[in-house]
């Protein structure tokens, strides 16, 4: 399975308004949406429950961003306090209680995705095509004699 990473709303995805849904923070949804293409398997882990869950889940369909699973490890799950923690079970956890606070989302696109991978619609046809990249230059063959 993909690196998993439990992600808080209030104050995390969008600021403490609670119980009402706050302002965006900025760079929240595409941070994420950029962590699901890059592999990336995200559940939303937050206080909210009910109604107030529906309308924080809803809030982040409408801005494009659809969790593998909600306050739980597997979708399919279903939370039994007398059994079960609240705990969930991810690699990476992105909250705002964090020790030493919020990072911001740039600061977690940043250590999260290698910047090696460039996204093909930032490549520049001619600059980058693979005419162009020396390790796809022919390479001259030497004979043994000859040294360089």
């Amino acid at each position: 399975m993909n690196p998993v990473i439990a992600v808080d709303f209030d104050g995390t995805i969008v600021t403490h308004r609670y119980p009402e849904i706050g302002t965006v923070i900025d760079g929240a949804f595409e941070t994420l949406k950029d962590l699901k293409r890059n592999g990336f398997t995200l559940i939303l882990w937050t206080v909210r429950d009910g109604e107030l869950l529906d309308e924080a889940v809803e809030f982040c369909k409408q801005h494009g961003v659809t969790f593998y699973a909600v306050n739980n490890e597997h979708p399919e799950e279903v939370f039994n306090p007398k059994y079960m923690s609240r705990k969930i079970v991810a690699d990476i956890y992105i909250d705002d209680r964090n020790v030493g606070g919020f990072i911001g989302w740039d600061k977690i696109r940043e250590l999260l995705i290698p910047q090696t991978l460039i996204k093909e619609e930032e490549l520049d046809d001619e600059e980058y095509s693979d005419d162009f990249m020396p390790e796809n230059e022919p390479q001259q063959k030497r004979k043994w004699w000859q040294r360089k």
